[in-house]
């Protein structure tokens, strides 16, 4: 018997190849009907036998295409209707947008395949995509994702890719961003101050690596903003990018051509190329103790023993690894602290006086992102997103919310993020930056903005930051007052904790919330960062704390490890600050000391103080460089030969004591590396025991410091079977994550 069914499908099935895929999978049931994007995913109206329906169903549901991700699923029989065969058909939207956006995608095997085949008609097209593969947010104006609501649509397509976008059996049947060399996207060389460089389209990848094997940096236009490339072999050309980028010691991340010639130089594990060929591709940190080539690494990666590696994402790039026999520096393309840029003549203003020439493109990029940053642990391969961007946001499936208010969070200040719920569904916004600079402000505000545009719905609850002075805070009471919106604080860790219990679903238990982190404001006034926290039935009670210490000189504390040391430090240890600061340093500090009010609980501090206290470094060029150096004096650790620098637990958890007994140890010869290992023993057994103290079966752990890795894989071997550890697996353990905390919170927490 013929019967008809309406299926619907909702989640990440939008500009992944989804209707083709139906049609395909239709047709090889013997079904006729349609499907189509409305507002709310995938409708499919199907008409055949009722068995055959069903397998169709079963099978779209098992074995959908491989970058789609279901989230919400329904069959319903309706009335029987006659189709004469089975049609995509254009997109229906009656109402407002409801379905998450598309993050972009690398280039699939196919269409690298595609570009390197010269009797393909995409040979050298660097723009070659497919439903599998390609730019998906960076490119969006508005939504659904269809080709006149992307910078794409300014590209009319030939006949030959209406042929392939019209043809079922194709891999771009309905592909959105179908383009090729007859109609597609131009690509250009030009200098450092604009004029254009004649060369042959088909030769220009070819000339770009003579230019970087000369010794040049090339800022490169890729499909998510520009890049700044030189030869990572050359330590002359590294170093001066890291002086006209003003970037003195942060690592860059190197691009190499292939796996293979990536596997010939460190070693890899299954997670490290499962996540380097992944769909995302974000930049994977692995360790260079054992490296075998010949990568300028103390220019690349200074002081450190491990490096930040990525293969080729897009088209463009991986031409141009074609055409390489060394490896690149590939690092955002912007002065260091402003945001990735993407506009042509921005770039050349701006990065002129850094590259000695552009390769540019005119597709028009409405999302610039930076790369995704991952690293496992050596112990037990636990993974820690770094920073969350192209390939992950602005999508965050792995939650249901049932509010009817439209919420934004404006989340913190360092690490900035947005986090937006205008309908059934949450977005996140890729990693912003530190809101201290203006360009990175503006970035910021577009992307509140942007998403208010194109879900045509403005906030009616806006959350932020209690940090009175932190300019997502203060732009977020701006936006309130606008849209006449109700504002809400909500504490910084406070926030954090609840990011992680939102992440896994833990607001139906009891849960030891364990929050350490550089700087948050407090709701004492004082400056929390080491901090224990009680969940239970909507409540949250902070129940422990570092102890208080003081907190000099604002801002220049988290600049200058020494400072910390300094206020760790009591009168016996004179001695070693007088090798960090001149007599009017100390006399001046330590005046400020005596009248200073201001107190913290930072762990992030702590670690400053450490690594100035073992002389690792006095002075912060970038933010956790202390913490990071630190690390990197570990190769592996024992812990049945570790210690901790704190008696068994009490109430009292003295940061003070730690730096003494730290000092001792140091005094008395005992070296570096197990020094390290035992603070963060430390640490880890502290949280053990706070647990275990209290009678607490679930710990969830937020904050900057669980970026530490060894700290991580510690905590995993102390905790017993009993307890269970959360840490972050979809968001950043660090301040990104405080947009998503802060909806968290207001959802779910009792006031």
């Amino acid at each position: 018997m013929l019967k008809t069914y309406k299926i619907t499908v909702s989640g990440q099935v939008q500009g992944v190849g989804f209707r083709p895929y139906v049609y395909s999978l239709a047709t090889e049931h013997s079904l006729n009907g349609t499907v189509s994007n409305n507002e709310e995913g995938v409708v499919i109206y199907v008409s055949g036998l009722e068995k055959s329906i069903h397998h169709f169903y079963s099978k779209l549901l098992q074995f959908p295409p491989p970058i789609s991700r279901i989230k919400n699923y329904s069959i319903t029989s309706i009335e029987y209707q006659e189709f004469g065969d089975f049609n995509i058909i254009p997109s229906i939207t009656n109402g407002n947008l409801n379905l998450p956006l598309t993050p972009d995608f690398a280039i699939c095997d196919d269409c690298k395949n595609d570009i390197e085949n010269s009797k393909n008609n995409r040979y050298n097209y660097a723009f070659t995509t497919c439903v599998n593969c390609g730019p998906r947010w960076a490119i969006t104006q508005t939504f659904p994702f269809e080709r006149n609501n992307t910078s794409i649509h300014d590209f009319p397509m030939c006949e030959a890719c209406k042929k392939e976008y019209l043809s079922p059996s194709d891999r771009r049947f309905h592909s959105q961003t179908n383009t090729c060399n007859t109609c597609g996207i131009e690509l250009f060389l030009t200098n450092n101050i604009g004029n254009r460089i004649e060369i042959p389209q088909h030769n220009s990848f070819k000339e770009i690596a003579k230019l970087l094997l000369q010794g040049n940096i090339i800022a490169i236009k890729n499909t998510s903003g520009y890049l700044l490339c030189c030869n990572a072999e050359n330590k002359q050309v590294v170093e001066k990018l890291r002086t006209k980028k003003n970037r003195p010691t942060k690592p860059f991340a190197v691009l190499y051509p292939s796996m293979q010639f990536l596997q010939n130089e460190l070693n890899l594990t299954e997670n490290h190329k499962n996540t380097l060929t992944s769909a995302e591709r974000p930049i994977t940190i692995i360790s260079s103790k054992n490296y075998n080539g010949n990568i300028q690494l103390n220019s690349v990666a200074p002081g450190l023993n491990q490096l930040g590696v990525l293969l080729p994402y897009s088209g463009i790039l991986q031409l141009l690894a074609n055409e390489l026999s060394f490896p690149i520096v590939a690092t955002s393309g912007n002065i260091y602290g402003s945001p990735i840029i993407s506009d042509n003549g921005d770039a050349v203003e701006k990065l002129k006086n850094v590259a000695d020439y552009f390769l540019q493109h005119n597709l028009q990029i409405m999302h610039p992102q930076d790369d995704s940053v991952v690293k496992f642990s050596a112990k037990f391969s636990h993974e820690v997103l770094f920073r969350r961007s192209r390939g992950y946001a602005p999508n965050y499936l792995n939650i249901s919310i049932n509010s009817n208010e439209k919420i934004m969070a404006m989340g913190a200040h360092l690490k900035s993020s947005i986090a937006y719920y205008p309908n059934r569904y949450l977005y996140v916004s890729q990693y912003l930056g530190n809101l201290d600079n203006f360009d990175v402000y503006n970035r910021f505000t577009e992307t509140a903005q942007s998403f208010i545009n194109i879900f045509e719905q403005k906030p009616e609850v806006i959350l932020v930051d209690k940090h009175p002075n932190y300019q997502s805070t203060q732009y977020g009471k701006e936006l309130a007052q606008k849209m006449n919106s109700k504002l809400v604080e909500i504490q910084h860790h406070e926030a954090h904790f609840t990011a992680i219990l939102g992440e896994h679903n833990l607001f139906n238990k009891r849960v030891l919330g364990v929050v350490f982190d550089g700087t948050g404001f407090g709701d004492d006034a004082q400056i929390w960062g080491g901090e224990f926290f009680n969940y239970e039935a909507n409540s949250i009670e902070r129940i422990n704390h570092f102890k208080y210490f003081d907190w000099l000189l604002g801002d220049k504390m988290s600049k200058e490890p020494r400072l910390s040391l300094l206020s760790l430090s009591t009168s016996e240890r004179d001695e070693i600050l007088t090798e960090k600061f001149t007599k009017n340093e100390l006399k001046t500090y330590q005046t400020l000391k005596k009248e200073n009010k201001l107190k913290t609980s930072s762990v992030g501090r702590l670690f400053d103080a450490v690594a100035s206290l073992l002389n690792v470094t006095d002075f912060n060029s970038y933010e956790g460089e202390a913490p990071i150096l630190l690390e990197n004096l570990v190769s592996e650790y024992n812990l049945s030969s570790c210690k901790s620098y704190l008696k068994k637990f009490e109430a009292e958890i003295s940061s003070e004591e730690i730096i003494k007994n730290i000092a001792a140890d140091f005094k008395n010869g005992i070296s570096k590396e197990t020094i390290v290992v035992n603070f963060l023993f430390t640490l880890a057994t502290l949280i053990i025991d706070v647990s275990k103290s209290n009678n607490y079966k679930h710990i969830a752990l937020s904050g900057g410091v669980f970026q530490n890795t060894i700290l991580i894989d510690m905590l995993l071997e102390l905790a017993s079977k009993e307890i269970k550890l959360y840490f972050h697996k979809d968001l950043s353990p660090n301040d990104e994550n405080v947009s998503f905390g802060q909806l968290m919170y207001y959802l779910n927490i009792k006031n």
